[in-house]
């Protein structure tokens, strides 16, 4: 009995060692740090209460400080006005007591960011009510020193943010510079100071090494500065008594500032986009399409003899550049939206040298080519949006022609006579842009619209040009009535239908066909607005019969080629 006892005892024992074992294997470290015998239990820290109050605490003691700083500006404000001081002498001591809570905010490296934000808005609260009277109210200081010291204010809270990285103090300083710039401008009535110094600071944000991170900023001082040089653009433009109480400005004064921005902005996109690579933002974008059609209206309004055509040529430089940079950058790169970006500019400048430059025919003719060429070439490397261009490039040219008067009165009115000839161009390049753009099977559906509008708008030549001609065959025999125009629309239109449906059927072009629907539609309409309003009896039986045998004819032609 003793025997078995002890062997129970034994194995018992070899169980525990074993247990052990496979314990220290699983577990390496379990071997090393005895294992405690509960687990102990979490309360809460004893100085958490604590911290927070101290938090609580140190707010309120920050607040406490930004009070004691407005309470010495409100002492400095007294010595100003009660004693034998000299007052210019009090105000600049203001002034750089406003700097010195300017930096103090830039010194909270390791503080709360909530610190920097406190102390810089205390340091605006100083300085803009105080250059607001010592400029309107006081007189103490011209508008071109006050604006020389919010572009050191701005430049100050630059360097102190370079070397310490406090973003919250610059962008307080930043807004407080741009926003008291505007409101003094207006106030005092004297804007080009203030315009001189929203450029300046408009210039540091653009280079400044670290924009990416300052976006607002950047779109602050911009829209600041676009603000301001409208304001001079409106009230110099306007008659002489509306704005007597305004100091008198040279042209070249009145010029500057807005081709000084568009400088300052091209340069930065240009340097961004073409020498670095980057990605033009939609801020970008907008900015320097803003700041180029404000340096085109200071152009445009102050010294429209001299330097229009001077204007006219830069857009043909902008617009050779901005294609330049197209073909050989951002066609190869993996970034639509620069391509996009300075496709748009180029065709826009370039609409805008022929405008400026051009007589009215070498403007439609120039536009014509770039219209062709441009469908090509899109349809040749399959860019949709050149094929856009080259229809913004007919309607310009149409616009500068006379095309549209022309399919206006011919089509509605009374028919003008013989069309000039660049009109004549036009509507042959648009016949060209047609042809040129072969459709494909599965194509999107902007391509489509593309090649409908194509297709309009060499119907509508066509149209209009038949129209004319058989007038003046109408002309040799009698003098054309209202009934006469009247049935040779109908008969004219009519035949376009069925010619369309027939070539939509042939060639497989879905928009010929559904133009010619279209057509029959518009012809519907015409009968009852113009025919039977002002046609003789016979005329109105001619056009309904005409009508009546298009109806029929189309879906027969249509359901015949498309069998052959």
């Amino acid at each position: 009995m003793n025997d078995h006892t002890e062997t129970i005892d034994r194995l018992a024992q070899r169980l525990e060692d074993l247990e052990r074992r496979v314990d220290v294997l699983e577990h390496p470290l379990a071997a090393r740090w005895p294992r405690p015998t509960s687990e102990p239990e979490t309360t809460p820290a004893p100085g958490a209460p604590a911290a927070a109050a101290f938090s609580a605490g140190g707010v309120i003691a920050v607040l406490g400080r930004a009070m004691l700083g407005i309470a010495g500006a409100y002492l400095l404000r007294a010595l100003a006005e009660g004693s034998s001081l000299p007052r210019v002498a009090v105000a600049w001591a203001g002034i750089i007591y406003a700097f010195l809570w300017l930096g103090w905010a830039a010194r909270a490296r390791g503080e709360s960011q909530l610190i920097s934000t406190v102390y810089a808005c205390t340091s605006a609260l100083i300085l803009a009510p105080m250059l607001w009277e010592l400029t309107l109210r006081f007189r103490l200081l011209p508008a071109s020193i006050t604006a020389a010291v919010l572009v050191a204010f701005a430049l100050a809270a630059f360097g102190l943010a370079w070397k310490r990285q406090q973003l919250p103090a610059l962008r307080v300083a930043v807004l407080t510079a741009a926003g008291l710039a505007v409101a003094l401008a207006l106030a005092s009535h004297d804007l080009l100071p203030f315009t001189t110094g929203l450029l300046a600071l408009v210039t540091v944000v653009e280079f400044a090494p670290w924009r990416d991170r300052i976006v607002e900023i950047r779109l602050l001082a911009a829209l600041a500065a676009d603000a301001v040089i409208w304001v001079l653009i409106f009230v110099y433009f306007s008659p002489q008594n509306a704005h007597s109480d305004y100091p008198l400005l040279s042209h070249a004064a009145l010029i500057a500032p807005g081709i000084t921005l568009f400088v300052i902005s091209a340069i930065s996109m240009a340097w961004l986009t073409v020498a670095r690579g980057r990605t033009i933002t939609i801020f970008e974008t907008l900015q320097t399409t803003i700041a180029f059609l404000l340096a085109s209206v200071c152009v445009a309004d102050f010294e429209p003899t001299t330097c229009l055509m001077i204007l006219g040529v830069l857009c043909f430089v902008l617009s050779a550049a901005c294609y330049l940079a197209l073909f050989l950058l951002f066609a190869h790169r993996a970034e639509p939206r620069n391509f996009t970006v300075f496709a748009a500019w180029g065709a826009a400048v370039l609409v805008c040298g022929c405008l400026l430059t051009l007589p009215a025919a070498w403007t439609a003719a120039c536009l014509s080519a770039a219209a062709v060429a441009a469908t090509l070439l899109g349809r040749q490397r399959g860019w949709v949006s050149f094929e856009l261009y080259s229809v913004f490039f007919l309607l310009a040219a149409a616009a500068v022609s006379g095309l549209f008067s022309f399919l206006g009165h011919a089509l509605v009115g009374i028919p003008p006579g013989a069309p000039a000839t660049a009109a004549w161009l036009v509507a042959g390049s648009a016949l060209l842009c047609y042809a040129a753009a072969r459709p494909s099977a599965g194509e999107s559906w902007k391509l489509q619209t593309l090649h409908l509008i194509f297709a309009a708008g060499a119907l509508g030549a066509t149209s209009a040009f038949l129209v004319q001609a058989l007038v003046s065959l109408t002309a040799l025999k009698v003098i054309p009535g209202a009934h006469h125009l009247a049935f040779i629309r109908t008969f004219t239109l009519c035949a376009a239908a069925l010619a369309l449906v027939f070539g939509g059927a042939h060639w497989r072009r879905l928009e010929l066909t559904r133009l010619g629907y279209a057509t029959l539609a518009l012809v519907a309409v015409k009968l009852v607005a113009e025919d039977l309003r002002h046609g003789h009896l016979a005329y109105i039986a001619g056009s309904i019969f005409l009508f009546a045998l298009t109806l029929i004819a189309a879906p027969r032609l249509a359901r015949a080629r498309q069998k052959a």
